[in-house]
């Protein structure tokens, strides 16, 4: 316990040295960037989160391709197990939702839930329906955004990162494991991840789900596999039974994909 405190007031004075240390080099008085590679978002707990954790949190962002690159990345698109595809607007929150199996699109804004949803063909424009659909869409895109970029997400808001040490995924690699917990974020906050990063490669390998704190084992547990380059990052589509398919980060898509349910196929 000693260390873990030792460790963490090391972290701690740390930050705030880098931080004091950049604005004193700035001789111009110009305004600057603290240069921590992988600052934490506004509202991450960082007084009840592990040193060790974060530290580990950091390794796996870099393996990534990086917090620069991560940030730079604008468009992000992917079809979540065969079941429809997304496109997602880092910068904007703008999301377009696309069914494989039924005839229904959603566009929605993340930050506003402003959109549009149709279904059938037929654009639905009744006040409490169309709410009803947009705040499903948001729904959607957290758990299916988080299934594919978590590992870009271990220093968001409302989470808490916990050293739980060192230990095997199922296929027999060596990792260390975190646990994921969440304050007053997301649909289920309720909920707890472990997460097993190698301690090789630094890249997520497995996660095991948790409905909530108080199980005792996992509601399941699922490798992360076949990691490939897409723009300037990392991201895994092999999910083990299942698959994320179709990713793709993208530079720029015509403005109409989040305003128009119609598209022809050069906007596609």
């Amino acid at each position: 316990m000693k260390n873990l405190l030792l460790a963490f007031l090391l972290l701690s004075l740390t930050y705030c040295q880098t931080k004091t240390e950049n604005m004193e080099s700035n001789e111009s008085n110009e305004p600057t960037e603290w240069v921590d590679e992988n600052p934490p978002m506004d509202g991450f707990n960082f007084e009840n989160s592990d040193p060790e954790a974060i530290v580990i949190a950091d390794k796996v962002m870099k393996a990534m391709g990086g917090r620069k690159a991560w940030d730079e990345t604008r468009y992000i698109s992917w079809t979540f197990f065969g079941k429809r595809n997304l496109l997602w607007d880092k910068y904007t929150g703008d999301v377009r939702i696309e069914y494989l199996d039924r005839d229904e699109n959603l566009l929605v804004n993340i930050h506003s839930l402003n959109g549009k949803a149709s279904v059938d063909g037929i654009e639905i424009v009744q006040e409490d329906s169309l709410a009803s659909y947009l705040n499903k869409a948001k729904s959607i895109w957290i758990n299916d955004s988080y299934w594919l970029v978590m590992p870009f997400k271990l220093k968001d808001s409302g989470v808490s990162l916990y050293y739980v040490g060192s230990d095997t995924t199922e296929v027999g690699q060596e990792s260390y494991v975190l646990q994921l917990a969440f304050e007053n974020v997301g649909d289920t906050p309720q909920n707890i991840y472990h997460i097993w990063v190698d301690q090789e490669s630094n890249l997520v390998t497995q996660w095991g789900f948790y409905e909530s704190s108080e199980n005792p084992h996992p509601d399941f547990i699922t490798p992360w596999e076949n990691y490939e380059k897409h723009g300037n990052i990392l991201l895994s589509g092999g999910r083990g039974k299942g698959s994320l398919t179709d990713i793709k980060v993208l530079d720029e898509v015509p403005k109409e994909v989040f305003t128009s349910f119609e598209l022809n196929s050069n906007q596609k």
